[in-house]
């Protein structure tokens, strides 16, 4: 199938899209991970961004969207803080659900696939503008 001379583009578009939303959920995590509530009430949890590839056989010709986000399954932390308006009467708060080191990774691994995206749609945007000015005297 012919995807037209600016499905680069659209596909890069489509990649640049999901690393904005993949960054801002990262960040949103890590914002919360000190996020305490009273034992029992479901705790924070980190939402985790679940990619699909889009069809190939569409004018756009392919590309990544959010086909999901998922949070993360595990038990909080109790956190022994008996000055928390918060806390049981054991003195007792509990943390968010995030990994703290996980979600540092995922940052970075959200920032370099977002550069990536960049330097290909600078490259596709290049391209098309050579190809444009070809033949001009």
């Amino acid at each position: 199938m012919n995807h037209g001379p600016f499905s680069s583009l659209d596909i890069t578009n489509t990649g640049l899209g999901f690393n904005k939303y993949w960054l801002d959920t990262v960040a949103h995590n890590i914002a919360n991970v000190n996020t305490t509530t009273t034992p029992g009430q479901e705790p924070f949890r980190a939402r985790m961004v679940v990619s699909m590839p889009l069809a190939t056989n569409t004018t756009q010709g392919g590309g990544v969207a959010v086909s999901d986000v998922v949070n993360q399954d595990g038990d909080p932390t109790p956190i022994f803080d008996p000055e928390n308006p918060l806390a049981d009467a054991r003195g007792y708060v509990q943390g968010a659900v995030v990994d703290l080191g996980g979600q540092l990774g995922e940052l970075i691994l959200a920032s370099r696939s977002y550069q990536m995206n960049m330097t290909m749609f600078k490259e596709a945007r290049e391209s098309l503008q050579t190809t444009t000015t070809l033949g001009r005297g």
